[in-house]
């Protein structure tokens, strides 16, 4: 059995083919693993083209107290 590294290097469309077919995890996590860093120049671009570049609402801490004095309860036994 040859080795599979001349092979690659020789035909590389035919190989990738091959591994498309015969070993679809490795070929596709491969893919997907050289995808990641590129997402990094690629995604802020097309975010902002669809409207996304606005910064993000801060999540409130506290609650806010209304002013002024409490309505009276009545009803339900609150007597």
């Amino acid at each position: 059995m040859s080795p599979i590294y001349p092979r690659f290097f020789k035909e590389p469309g035919r190989y990738v083919r091959w591994a498309a077919i015969e070993k679809p995890a490795i070929f596709w996590s491969i893919i997907l693993g050289c995808m990641g860093p590129a997402m990094f120049v690629v995604a802020p671009p097309i975010r902002r083209i669809f409207g996304d570049d606005k910064p993000i609402a801060k999540i409130p801490l506290t609650y806010p107290i209304p002013s002024g004095p409490r309505k009276e309860l009545s009803g339900y036994d609150d007597e």
